[in-house]
């Protein structure tokens, strides 16, 4: 999808405008109609710390990656110009992003506790539950890079967590995202953990698999504890506000 957004912007004589910068004002010129401008600066911020992660940790890797590009309403992406040479590269670079970005929904709710702000509060409830989203076990969301490090197979654990979402909050995102999907779970159907690529590829020590499991089962439940703490106080400060 990312490839086809630059090619059809490309198109259009508007390559000039995927850029960091460049995609980074349009998006929060295109949030702060809905939303304020400070909070889609923030958040288009937390964007930002996000995909930094990812940059960062896949050039600590070796591996070449463009800057970061932002679409409103999609959310933001690193061109990989070189893939991971295996499963334990992917989930470094997997985990990199939400870790960064819970950072830095972590200083914003402590920054809303400090000054008392109710958009601050409401930017890390964006920050914590954007990156638990990120989580679901299914590539490509970063959770399906992260847990491929166990087993590929273990993604079909994330459709039921997208078909839920879908039904509780319908989204054409969701729906992208599950088309994304679907050459990923027909790969891990089809996968043979035998086979000489995959040996090469996912044959990782078990104490590294259980070290990159114990990382994202603490980082996926810390993220649920702020996503709905954080969501019981903005309703508790709306309800002081009537």
């Amino acid at each position: 999808m990312a490839k086809l957004l630059i090619l059809l912007l490309g198109g259009l004589k508007l390559g000039k405008v995927l850029t960091t910068t460049g995609t980074m004002l349009l998006s929060i010129a295109v949030y702060a109609m809905f939303y304020g401008w400070r909070f889609a600066a923030g958040f288009v911020l937390l964007l930002f710390v996000h995909e930094a992660g990812h940059y960062a940790a896949a050039r600590k890797r070796g591996l070449d990656v463009g800057a970061p590009t932002f679409v409103p309403f999609v959310g933001a992406w690193i061109q990989m110009k070189q893939m991971p040479h295996d499963a334990e590269t992917e989930a470094y670079v997997g985990l990199a992003g939400p870790f960064a970005g819970t950072l830095a929904s972590l200083a914003c709710y402590f920054l809303a506790r400090h000054f008392d702000s109710g958009w601050m509060l409401a930017l890390s409830y964006a920050g914590f539950f954007l990156n638990l989203f990120n989580m679901i076990p299914l590539s490509p969301f970063d959770g399906g890079r992260i847990t491929a490090v166990l087993s590929p197979r273990i993604w079909f654990a994330g459709v039921p967590v997208l078909v839920g979402l879908f039904v509780v909050h319908p989204s054409p995102l969701l729906i992208v995202m599950a088309i994304l999907a679907l050459p990923q779970l027909q790969r891990a159907w089809r996968y043979d953990a035998n086979r000489p690529e995959n040996k090469r590829y996912y044959g990782i020590p078990a104490s590294v698999k259980l070290t990159y499991a114990f990382y994202y089962l603490a980082l996926l439940a810390f993220l649920s504890l702020m996503t709905f703490g954080v969501h019981d106080m903005l309703g508790s400060v709306r309800a002081g506000m009537h």
